[in-house]
């Protein structure tokens, strides 16, 4: 077994310490802190050529919109790596059972969420307020890579295989959900923005003509010099520029911005794990990039929990529930009764040395969803009261993690 990067116990620590702290201030001074985060920086009047209408630049804004594309960009190239590179986690039959009980868990979390929308829309009448059916289900994808590792790891202990199958199915899981906030968005465009989706061309050309000039293999025989011209980092942070400027001129959100640009970046051979330790070694320019955004993304993530973390205990209504039972309930019983019933039916078989038990208790460690479903929140629900109930439920949802840690104990213990 590998060991797992440092970088993801720091992105943990640094994003539940911003949520403590905006958790705390977002109860204590609320007006305060609601005005830190969306206090006008900027007002800006783009050119009507643009297709963007006149908005005010804030904290909040420019996190959700441009910094947290670091943090997409990281998962991204993590499952890029685990997709297409020899030895991938995602990659052949091996890709099979996490995928599996990913897409479970995205079923039971979405019919929960369903069903109770329909309750509560039923039970509210017409006219009741909430929302009803499957509006904002996009809420109930994505889990949190940092804080299940970290978690997992206190459960089962480092270098445990289940810890390296929570952390492929954790991933796919997240991978599903960045999916599914593109794909609402896209649905989202209006037919007087018709021609928004043009802009799609920018990180297009900017991904291929990036890939041309430096992210394919130089042909053999090449000279030194294009050797070391193909190592050279700044393309690319060109090439990303461009991308999240086309994707946010398209109508998608700004966090989406680099994903065109991940695969047409030059990459190692082989991988060696999902968050391997070992990366921090490599010289290829994916891993080199990678490495200078470990600090600058500790910074975001902390950022992150400060201006989206801070939980209202004030906020409970209606979609609290719901949302904490499409996590807590439907998300771990899909995983283990639709995800393992399916695996079951094509004969997949877990990893060497994960059991029953340990597949239940990673079903629990995902109960936890917050930076993904968050950041899912700017686009999938209204804004006010239901936000700020959803947003509590995802608060809630990190209490998954000590319930795990107690029951685990408890099992070792007898």
């Amino acid at each position: 077994m590998y060991r797992i990067s440092a970088v993801l116990p720091r992105l943990a620590t640094a994003l539940l310490a911003g949520g403590v702290i905006a958790t705390a201030w977002v109860n204590l001074a609320p007006a305060s802190y609601y005005d830190m985060a969306e206090l006008r920086l900027l007002d800006l009047v783009p050119p009507a050529w643009l297709g963007l209408r006149p908005f005010s630049l804030t904290p909040l804004h420019l996190l959700t919109e441009a910094l947290m594309a670091l943090f997409v960009g990281l998962l991204a190239k993590e499952l890029w790596e685990a997709l297409i590179l020899d030895r991938g986690a995602l990659r052949g039959r091996q890709a099979l059972f996490p995928l599996t009980m990913a897409a479970g868990g995205a079923a039971g979390g979405f019919v929960v969420w369903w069903l109770g929308g329909s309750l509560t829309a039923a039970l509210a009448g017409p006219g009741g307020g909430g929302m009803g059916g499957v509006a904002g289900w996009t809420v109930t994808l994505g889990a949190d890579v940092a804080l299940c590792f970290v978690i997992g790891r206190w459960v089962f202990g480092p270098g445990h295989p289940a810890v390296y199958l929570l952390l492929a199915v954790t991933l796919a899981l997240d991978a599903l959900g960045l999916a599914a906030l593109a794909l609402t968005n896209l649905a989202l465009w209006q037919p007087v923005e018709g021609m928004r989706p043009l802009w799609l061309a920018l990180p297009a050309g900017a991904a291929v003509l990036v890939w041309l000039t430096h992210g394919r293999p130089p042909a053999p025989g090449a000279s030194e010099r294009t050797h070391r011209a193909r190592q050279a980092l700044w393309p690319y942070g060109l090439a990303a520029v461009v991308s999240w400027a086309g994707m946010v001129l398209a109508g998608l959100p700004g966090a989406l911005g680099l994903l065109p640009v991940i695969p047409a970046i030059a990459h190692a051979d082989r991988s060696f794990g999902l968050f391997a330790e070992v990366e921090g070694l490599l010289h290829d320019p994916l891993n080199r990039l990678t490495r200078l955004l470990v600090w600058p993304l500790v910074a975001v993530l902390f950022l992150f929990g400060l201006l989206r973390g801070g939980v209202d205990l004030a906020a409970f209504a209606p979609e609290t529930l719901r949302l904490l039972a499409s996590l807590w309930l439907g998300r771990p019983l899909g995983m283990l009764v639709l995800g393992l019933g399916v695996a079951t039916l094509f004969g997949l078989r877990a990893p060497a040395g994960v059991g029953l038990r340990d597949l239940v208790t990673i079903a629990g460690i995902m109960a936890i969803g917050f930076t993904l479903p968050l950041l899912a929140t700017e686009t999938a629900l209204p804004g006010g009261a239901v936000q700020e109930a959803v947003r509590l439920g995802l608060g809630l949802s990190l209490l998954a993690g000590p319930l795990v840690l107690v029951l685990a104990r408890r099992r070792r213990a007898s």
